[in-house]
């Protein structure tokens, strides 16, 4: 089968989409298909050029990050009706606006954490939720400009000065606990993993996700039988509410003392590097990374 692979892209996960890509690339190859390496540059005419030229069966989509994961480049690939794995324009771009998700999965009766939308500048002059409470960009991936505020925390004007997200921010109430997370592909739930931070002062942030020995992840996590199916329900229900396709990905906070679990946000472009994820819970699952990919392409024939 003849697949182009897009990674690189303008946003700030650049890196972690060229990793994706160069892993993404070799395990299709290694599956047997024809690939032809797209890097996703600020000059989108390029790329519509580049994927006229090789005229492809289907496109793999290895970006993340705006751009690449919030419909705009699913819309480009439409127009050329060219099939692509994950999911599709309006899935996209709601998992890409936290509002958006968060209003989404509060119809569908699944727990979220107390928190709104609100402009940056309201930050200049009060607390917008009692400390501790998390600060999050709208549209960014990979923990990107999340911020913790806790008590007698003075960085909240700071951080408004500085803000380089747009206008507005996310604010919710920080959920104490274990950061947990659920892969979905097709209508299976995977597994469920334990997320450990390496520097436990610090929350699950970009380098810990991305930093060779940043965090330990523990598959299955070690959980009540009650509590990972539990996980494993939301993450499908999640996917369902957000119509997402191919693989998805929710992130969970859990606490112990309340038995809370809180569903932070769905991902709809899990990423795909050597420490990542998705392609952990699958290797647990019994799918290796190869045959993980060629289910992705294959998968992306059937929407």
């Amino acid at each position: 089968m003849k697949v182009a692979v897009l990674y690189g892209g303008i946003s700030s996960e650049r890196p972690v989409s060229l990793s994706s890509g160069n892993a993404i690339i070799s395990a299709l190859m290694e599956a047997g298909h024809d690939v032809t390496p797209v890097d996703v540059g600020a000059d989108i005419a390029t790329t519509v050029s580049a994927l006229r030229q090789a005229a492809p069966d289907v496109v793999f989509n290895a970006l993340h990050g705006p751009m690449g994961e919030d419909g705009a480049i699913q819309g480009v690939l439409e127009w050329l009706k060219l099939p692509y794995t994950h999911s599709g324009i309006r899935a996209s771009a709601v998992a890409m606006d936290k509002g958006a998700t968060r209003t989404l999965l509060a119809a569908a009766g699944l727990p979220i954490a107390n928190g709104r939308v609100i402009a940056v500048s309201e930050l200049l002059h009060a607390d917008p939720l009692p400390a501790p409470y998390v600060i999050k960009p709208i549209a960014e991936g990979s923990s990107v400009g999340v911020e913790i505020i806790r008590p007698a925390d003075n960085r909240r004007a700071e951080i408004a000065q500085t803000w380089r997200f747009g206008d507005e921010a996310l604010v919710e109430s920080f959920i104490p606990g274990r950061e947990l997370t659920t892969a979905v592909l097709g209508d299976r739930s995977l597994a469920v993993t334990d997320i450990l931070p390496a520097d436990t002062t610090k929350f699950y942030d970009f380098d810990a996700k991305y930093s060779v020995g940043g965090s330990r992840h523990v598959i299955p996590a070690e959980l009540p039988d009650a509590v990972t199916q539990r996980a494993l329900d939301l993450a499908l229900k999640a996917h369902r509410a957000l119509d997402c396709k191919g693989a998805s990905r929710t992130d969970f906070r859990y606490d112990d003392e309340t038995d809370q679990l809180i569903i932070l946000e769905v991902n709809t472009q899990p990423g795909m590097t050597p420490t990542s994820l998705l392609p952990e819970q699958a290797a647990y699952c019994g799918i290796s990374y190869p045959e993980l990919c060629d289910w992705l392409v294959r998968d992306a024939l059937t929407h």
